[in-house]
């Protein structure tokens, strides 16, 4: 069904059309067996493959639009599929068919003084809804995890990369059908009218949860708007704090990269903290290196200190690893401890210790990741224990919080909720527990 022009009137009784048979093709994957949808997302890994050239074909104009309209670069490059890209998508669709069937599991059955067996069957969730924006990887991502959990879901993309997103959902459904299985287990919303959205998120007889995937803005009108439960995280706020004591030379590498490897990800770091004990020695080495990527540091008073006493003079054969200009140095507000940037941006402060780092992290983060570096393995086990947010690391980039890093295959979201789905949603995260009673004649006494 082709909704592009369809009146916005229509919408609603068109996405209950898709419900309807999202429902019924959710019961069909329910009852399928482990190795039908494992076949599907083989058969999806190798579809990608030999699609290369056709979808990078369907991305390309969109790319020009995007960078023609004056989008930032972070954000066209959320747009792009590229082969590394496209591979990526078709390794995890092949991690996720190696990965062990979890649906009908039974965890925890215990025998009960009255003789009854009572545990907890992990089951799909039913139909979930994706609404997302930018990235049209998101499409294969969300479309795997579906196939693996034994779900049906509705995926509305953004306009951005509407043909992208056609492209690759007529491949999940080839695969689909090639498995034997419901090719309406995936449905993509071929309107990019913004009544699809409302229609989507307001049929709970239809949709069990949604999951809003892209700008604050839009998880907000979802979060308001919604009659169903809704996964989501609102802001990408990731702190790095680097202790005392710590291996100053593992800190310079993995502050690197959790900030610079790639700035429009949700798990980049956006604020760096760093204890007073060394941050003389510290700051000005990573400050240097910041400076020549081009990161703009929005520093407290201290941390604008340090780094300008350490300003490259204008002369010859001074070594190149200094801070070239007070103009990479600026005074951070009280906003900016908030701020997701998702940009060559990044807040510094200097801090008296893993205290302060955990109640300035508490207080500002967007509770998505945070990490320490440290030597100190007390300090190690309290921020582990104390930060509260979905991932928190020890010794590692942020930018490690990803499904496929933790070994999901493919991730549908990152959670900051505090129910059954937190951090890296993956198959888990698409499926619910209820209580299965096994007897043998039991009856209840008195």
């Amino acid at each position: 069904m082709n909704l592009q022009d369809t009146p916005a009137a229509d919408v609603q009784g068109l996405l209950a059309q898709m419900g309807q048979r999202a429902r019924a093709a959710s019961a069909l994957m329910a009852r399928s067996g482990a190795a039908a949808r494992n076949q599907a997302l083989r058969a999806l890994a190798r579809l990608l493959r030999e699609n290369v050239a056709a979808l990078q074909t369907a991305n390309a104009p969109e790319i020009e639009r995007a960078r023609a309209a004056g989008l930032a670069a972070p954000m066209v490059d959320r747009l792009k599929l590229t082969p590394a890209i496209l591979e990526t998508c078709a390794q995890g669709c092949e991690q996720l068919a190696a990965m062990p069937d979890v649906i009908g599991d039974i965890v925890g059955l215990k025998q009960q003084p009255s003789g009854i067996r009572v545990g907890q069957m992990r089951v799909p969730i039913g139909v979930f809804g994706m609404i997302y924006e930018s990235r049209p990887n998101v499409t294969i991502e969300a479309a795997s995890l579906s196939i693996k959990s034994g779900n049906a879901c509705i995926l509305r993309g953004g306009s951005e990369a509407i043909e992208s997103n056609h492209a690759l959902a007529a491949l999940v459904r080839q695969a689909l059908a090639e498995a034997g299985l419901p090719e309406d287990a995936v449905q993509l919303v071929p309107t990019t009218d913004r009544a699809a959205v409302s229609a989507l998120i307001t049929v709970p007889q239809y949709v069990d949860v949604i999951i809003p995937r892209g700008g604050k803005g839009l998880i907000e009108r979802v979060s308001a708007e919604a009659r169903v439960p809704v996964i989501k995280h609102l802001d990408g706020n990731c702190h790095t704090y680097v202790d005392d004591p710590c291996d100053l030379d593992m800190a310079l590498k993995v502050v690197d990269n959790a900030k610079t490897q790639k700035y429009s990800p949700c798990n980049a770091t956006e604020s760096l903290l760093v204890a007073r004990g060394v941050a003389g020695t510290f700051l000005p080495r990573i400050g240097a290196i910041f400076a020549a990527k081009g990161v703009q540091m929005r520093c407290d008073a201290e941390c604008a200190r340090i780094l300008k006493e350490n300003v490259a003079p204008a002369q010859e054969g001074r070594a190149q690893a200094a801070i070239n200009s007070v103009a990479d140095i600026v005074p951070a507000q009280e906003q900016d401890w908030y701020e997701e940037y998702l940009a060559p941006v990044i807040s510094i402060k200097v801090v008296e210790g893993v205290d302060e780092a955990i109640v300035h992290i508490n207080r500002y983060s967007s509770h998505h990741t945070d990490a320490i570096l440290t030597r100190d393995h007390m300090h190690a086990q309290r921020f582990l224990r104390e930060v509260d947010s979905a991932s928190v690391m020890v010794n590692a980039s942020t930018r490690f919080a990803d499904g496929f890093e933790y070994g999901l295959g493919a991730e549908i979201g990152i959670s900051t909720d505090k129910f059954h789905a937190r951090g890296p949603v993956g198959i888990e995260g698409l499926t619910s527990l209820k209580w299965v009673v096994l007897g043998e004649g039991e009856v209840r006494g008195g």
